[in-house]
C-alpha cells in the first residue's frame, strides 16, 4: 500500500506494509536539496559511513546479503574513480534495504531505518519532521485498523 506524507512542501511516498517493513522514497526526500535527486542520493551512498551503515543493516536483516561483495565495495568507496550507485549496490550485494526502479513511477526507496539515516545526512531538522510525520501516519493507520476491528467485533 502506498501513502504520502508532506514535509516542507515536499510530497514523500511511502510503501507501507503490515510487517513493519515500510519503504520511504529517497528520490522524493532528495528534493529537499537543490540538485538533481540522483546526484544527492549518489553523493550520500558514496560515503564510507553510509556503506558501513547499510552494510550493517543488511547483515542484520538479510540472510542472502553478499558479504564478500560488501567488503569489496566498502574497501573501495571513497577512492578516486570508484562510485557506488543504488542499483550497483543492490545487484552486487543482493541488498534488500534499498530498492531502485526506473521509469515514470520509479525511484529509489529505502527501508525506514535507512531512510531516516539518509534524512540525517540531508538535514537534522528535516529528519525530525520526517520522523514526526511518519509516526503520525502509523498512528492513523493503527487507529483505522483498530476501529475496523472494533466494528467487526460489535456485529452479531
Amino acid at each position: 500500500m502506498s501513502k504520502v506524507i508532506k514535509i516542507q512542501d515536499i510530497n514523500i511516498n511511502i510503501k507501507t506494509s503490515k510487517d513493519d517493513n515500510d519503504y520511504i522514497c529517497l528520490t522524493d526526500m532528495a528534493k529537499f536539496k537543490d540538485y538533481d535527486t540522483w546526484v544527492v542520493i549518489q553523493n550520500w551512498i558514496n560515503t564510507k559511513y553510509t556503506i558501513q551503515f547499510i552494510g550493517a543493516w543488511e547483515q542484520l536483516h538479510n540472510p542472502d546479503f553478499n558479504l564478500l561483495e560488501f567488503h569489496g565495495v566498502r574497501n573501495k568507496v571513497g577512492n578516486a574513480g570508484f562510485t557506488v550507485s543504488s542499483s550497483m549496490w543492490i545487484n552486487r550485494t543482493k541488498a534488500i534495504g534499498i530498492r531502485s526502479s526506473a521509469g515514470r513511477y520509479g525511484g529509489t526507496y529505502a527501508h525506514k531505518d535507512i531512510a531516516f539515516e539518509f534524512a540525517t545526512w540531508l538535514s537534522p531538522e528535516f529528519k525530525l519532521y520526517l520522523i514526526k510525520a511518519f509516526q503520525r501516519l502509523k498512528i492513523d493507520e493503527n487507529k483505522r485498523l483498530s476501529a475496523g476491528w472494533d466494528v467487526k467485533r460489535m456485529l452479531p
